[in-house]
């Protein structure tokens, strides 16, 4: 169907592959543990529409730009280094006590979800990583012969998207549960926190650094 071949291996692969850590791994636990579960909830589904982001600029043949500029792939790369560090800054200098205070007013909530997914949308799409990780993975499992090679890229993006999608939002929801625990022990919360935001700095320095 549409050139795809090994449709069953390129799925196998593909859950593999989501379960590995990452960086938008440790992007949707620090959310959740900082936010609950809206926000890391919305910080999953930002995560996959940035997927699609990669996906449809793939397919587009627009992702070749970046595997062949160093220029471009250095501009995005600084880019996306700079927001996680940004994220990792900001986790390690807030008071988390402020943060374990329930907010009564919904749309407060509402935004910090809403924060919380334009967050992964950008954390995802500003890693060249992933654009190239697109162009390199999916095209194996399209017989080079198909008439509709970017019908069947985009059948693929839309297979890994939905497993990794999945995947992400079992993470959230095994990292929010963790959250009364933080609330209740300040301390540890505190700790949490500092952790994630030096992870986030690591993150952001490996990205920026990387070739």
């Amino acid at each position: 169907m549409l050139g795809i071949h090994d449709y069953w291996l390129f799925i196998a692969t593909g859950i593999l592959l989501n379960l590995t850590p990452g960086q938008d791994t440790m992007y949707i636990l620090g959310r959740s543990l900082s936010g609950g579960l809206r926000a890391g909830v919305a910080s999953a589904l930002g995560i996959s529409v940035g997927s699609i982001a990669h996906t449809l600029a793939a397919a587009a043949g627009l992702s070749l730009l970046l595997a062949t500029s160093v220029l471009a792939f250095t501009l995005v790369k600084l880019a996306g280094g700079a927001y996680l560090l940004f994220l990792g800054v900001r986790l390690l200098f807030t008071n988390s006590a402020k943060r374990l205070q329930p907010d009564p007013q919904v749309k407060s909530t509402c935004g910090s979800a809403a924060h919380a997914f334009a967050q992964g949308i950008l954390t995802n799409v500003l890693n060249p990583k992933v654009a190239l990780f697109f162009l390199a993975f999916l095209p194996q499992f399209i017989s080079p012969a198909s008439p509709t090679k970017t019908l069947a890229f985009l059948a693929l993006g839309a297979t890994f998207i939905a497993t990794g999608t999945i995947w992400c939002l079992v993470l959230a929801l095994a990292a929010a549960r963790l959250r009364g625990f933080l609330a209740r022990n300040p301390g540890a919360r505190t700790l949490i926190d500092r952790a994630t935001g030096g992870l986030f700095v690591l993150l952001g320095a490996r990205l920026a650094f990387s070739r």
